[in-house]
């Protein structure tokens, strides 16, 4: 019950799936995939499969929300009677999205907005999205909201493996992933995004089966004694190997609350290229 009238708004990039988005009713700020002749709107009208399909003869750009979009979707959030606006975007540290929410936000004098600063990427940038959402429904108060979901962002991770680190370094959101030694070495990083929301490698590894591997073995480390937690996968042309993990996660840990198992946005596939395997991870309160 949102007794308190608060409106969650999350970029496409958070990779909420789509029946998570449209059941808990959240509005969401579409990216924009750019190719030399026309531009796509994330999530809506380009598929994953279509950007593959199109790697060959070009790989395209990705942009944040226009203001034009996110003015009319704000537009839409007060039509439906909201005057509080709680926003989770992917990192600040990745994407200008965070910024031109909280500054368009800010200058609508009929809502308070607040943008949330995930320090993460994809699904696991969705994970605070979905724990945001349950506590609306419970019914906290905005205030109490905004500080809860602060204070739990460090109890959100992502570990993701990638084919090729080409389309990180094409797409300037290599970070602080070494990539040219990587590819020179044939080694497969474990990548995550640091205490600043940044790509950085957190382990690498020889081969892709010991990569995920140790995706695995991060994500024990991360949960550690934590008896509350949830998990989710993410995967990028990378089906077989994706359900695999799944099932691998559904074994090694029994006590996890949900493991949610979805595909990466086509903007986020831009910057991973065909591969990407991920885990999300978050921490909740026991």
């Amino acid at each position: 019950m949102n007794e308190h009238k608060i409106a969650l708004l999350i970029d496409s990039g958070t990779d909420v799936p789509m029946e998570i988005v449209q059941e808990k009713q959240m509005f969401m700020l579409p990216l924009q995939i750019i190719y030399q002749n026309e531009t796509y709107t994330d999530k809506i009208d380009i598929t994953p499969r279509e950007v593959y399909d199109r790697f060959s003869e070009e790989i395209p750009k990705t942009s944040l929300p226009s203001g034009e979009v996110i003015h009319r979707v704000l537009d839409e959030i007060k039509a439906a009677g909201y005057k509080q606006v709680f926003a989770v975007t992917i990192s600040s540290g990745l994407s200008g999205t965070y910024n031109a929410v909280r500054l368009i936000g800010n200058q609508d004098p009929d809502l308070n907005v607040f943008v949330l600063d995930t320090k993460n990427i994809g699904i696991a940038a969705g994970l605070q999205a979905i724990r945001a959402a349950e506590l609306i429904e419970e019914g906290i108060d905005f205030e109490d909201l905004i500080e809860t979901m602060t204070k739990e962002v460090t109890a959100n991770r992502v570990f993701f493996n990638v084919a090729t680190l080409e389309y990180l370094q094409k797409g300037g959101r290599i970070g602080l992933v070494a990539s040219l030694v990587g590819n020179m070495l044939k080694l497969n990083p474990t990548i995550s995004c640091n205490e600043d929301g940044i790509y950085y490698t957190v382990a690498k590894t020889r081969g892709r089966k010991k990569s995920i591997e140790n995706m695995i073995q991060l994500t024990e480390k991360f949960i550690g004694e934590a008896k509350n937690y949830r998990l989710a996968i993410a995967q990028g042309d990378a089906l077989e190997e994706g359900l695999w993990l799944k099932e691998e996660m559904t074994r090694r840990f029994p006590k996890a609350k949900k493991i949610l198992f979805g595909d990466i946005s086509p903007a986020l596939v831009v910057h991973t290229g065909p591969g990407l395997l991920g885990l999300g991870i978050q921490i909740l309160p026991e």
